[in-house]
Formats: C-alpha cells, sequence, structure tokens
C-alpha cells in the first residue's frame, strides 16, 4: 500500500507544530538514536495532542507507553497547546526538527544517552509515521475515547537488549 508524498508542510499550526517534534526524533534517531521513543497520545478534553519522549529502558513492556515509574527527568513532555515552544525552550520557535534535535542532545543528556543504540524496527516504524504525520494524521496511542489501530500504526515489538 502506498501513500501520497507530502510536498509541503501542513498549514495548520498544531499539525505542523506536532510533525516538527517528530521530524526531531526522526533526526535523533538518524543520528544513532534509535532507541529513542515516543508516546503520543490526546489530552482528556480531546483538544490537545501530547507526547511525551524517553528512551526504551523508561518506556512500559507494550511498547506505547512511557512506565509508571520513570523518572521524571527521564522523560520530555510536549503538548501541542505550547505550539511551536517545545519543552518550554524560550529559543525553540521557528526552529527546524535538525536544530531542535541538536538541542534535545544537549539539554535532556539522561535520555539521549540511554537512547544512543540501533533499532532498525523502531526507526523505520517512526519514519513511516511521520509521512503520515505531514499529511495531517498524527499518531495516538492513548485518549479518554475508544481507539481503532490499523496495521503499522503502533510501534514494533520493544527490543530486549540493547544494541549498539
Amino acid at each position: 500500500m502506498t501513500s501520497p508524498i507530502s510536498l509541503a508542510p501542513s498549514t495548520t499550526p498544531p499539525v505542523r507544530n506536532a510533525t516538527r517534534l517528530l521530524t526531531m526524533v526522526h533526526e535523533l534517531h538518524k543520528a544513532g538514536y534509535q532507541r529513542i521513543r515516543i508516546s503520543p497520545g490526546m489530552s482528556p478534553s480531546g483538544v490537545y495532542w501530547r507526547c511525551s519522549i524517553t528512551h526504551i529502558g523508561a518506556m512500559d513492556a507494550d511498547g506505547r507507553r512511557v512506565a509508571p515509574g520513570a523518572a521524571a527527568d527521564q522523560v520530555a513532555f510536549y503538548t501541542s497547546g505550547a505550539e511551536d515552544r517545545y519543552f518550554d525552550w524560550p529559543d525553540a520557535r521557528a526552529r527546524s526538527g535538525r536544530e531542535l534535535a541538536v538541542r534535545f542532545i544537549e539539554r535532556f543528556p539522561q535520555i539521549a544517552q540511554p537512547g544512543l543504540g540501533r533499532d532498525w524496527a523502531y526507526a523505520g516504524w517512526l519514519t513511516e509515521i511521520l509521512g503520515r504525520a505531514e499529511l495531517g494524521r498524527l499518531p495516538v496511542f492513548f485518549a479518554d475515547y475508544p481507539l481503532s489501530f490499523e496495521d503499522g500504526d503502533l510501534p514494533p515489538a520493544p527490543a530486549t537488549a540493547p544494541s549498539a
């Protein structure tokens, strides 16, 4: 099954901002941080898209949610309500996904370091999810309403051992 290729950024600001965040994670994966994970969902009101970013060691066994016992400093949190003020950084506005990735490594070393390593299955899955997001279909793993998932919506089974 093929999908169209996005030729321009979304004109909808929340989608454009969320896609930039996913692009940041894609850039981290390209740089060798393929064990960094996303956990996207909807706010209880259904108005805001949220996405936690962490490393594989702080994820639940299903690979979709941050583990309940994960330390707060092991999770970077974004909500579309923040618009393009990613992680409350004063210098995040108008930054590209690549620029955000550089800042993420510098400002979240406690996530970046354990996120180093190869996980081609997850990185490949995220590439496809990014393509869907660029067309306006943001990933959602949790919400306060029933969700249905299609093939490829959910990440592959978590890797069991660190890889280099």
